[in-house]
């Protein structure tokens, strides 16, 4: 799965469970399968920040030996 259909996932609980009538047992259910998606896209995004200051740091270390 990708960040942008947890998130498009997401997006359809939030709707679902706001204009819908739902049984409770199953609104529980939908409520964690969107908290699993929450997760999901937090650790992407972590893991992309991750990446991103790991980019920069490496750039930042080349701007250093060109002016050597």
């Amino acid at each position: 799965m990708t960040y942008e259909i947890a998130i498009e996932k997401l997006n359809q609980i939030i709707e679902k469970l706001s204009t819908e009538s739902i049984p409770l047992a199953d609104a529980t259910s939908i409520f964690e399968e969107g908290m699993k998606l929450i997760k999901f896209c937090y650790e992407q995004l972590k893991s992309t920040k991750g990446k991103i200051f790991e980019i920069k740091k490496e750039m930042d270390s080349l701007k250093l030996e060109e002016l050597e």
